[in-house]
């Protein structure tokens, strides 16, 4: 483990990465030509805002020792440290998302950024989820996984369909 952080930190990374799945899901389904991946992107940017909302929800819920440090922190590195893990999520800030979302030229091209989004989501929440101590915290950043394994699941399917046509 490189850090223990708590689940507090983990929840409000989590809300970023939402929202900015939330853009790129409503930007998505306006480029799209196939009804039925525009609809799963439209259906998908909703999912991301009830995420974000939930997420934000659990986070208020977490328990006192949930919101505290695990490790001593005096020069502000475990901040800076989440920060750059962050930062290496394909959607990690908002022009992230506008400069992935230029390089769309089909519905294929759609879906597979769609899926690597969700995928990275599922990378960074494990490995988040190994660096924290709480086991309250640990639970809850499974429900996250779960969230995002489901999403990429959607997603795979509709590649599937939109390839064989």
């Amino acid at each position: 483990m490189l850090f223990g952080f708590n689940a507090a930190e983990v929840f409000e990374i989590a809300i970023n990465i939402e929202e900015n799945g939330k853009t790129f899901y409503t930007r998505a389904s306006q480029m799209v030509d196939d009804p039925d991946v525009r609809t799963l992107f439209q259906e998908l940017a909703k999912e991301e805002e009830v995420h974000k909302a939930r997420f934000a929800e659990l986070k208020k819920l977490l328990p006192p020792q949930a919101q505290i440090p695990t490790v001593p922190d005096p020069s502000n590195e475990l901040d800076q440290y989440i920060k750059m893990m962050a930062k290496e999520h394909i959607f990690s800030s908002a022009s992230g998302v506008e400069q992935e979302i230029k390089k769309i030229s089909s519905v294929q091209d759609a879906l597979r950024l769609a899926i690597q989004f969700e995928k990275d989501s599922v990378l960074f929440f494990v490995s988040m989820k190994e660096a924290t101590d709480d086991t309250r915290g640990r639970e809850m950043i499974d429900l996250l996984i779960k969230e995002e394994q489901e999403h990429v699941k959607r997603l795979s399917l509709a590649l599937r369909r939109v390839v064989k046509e």
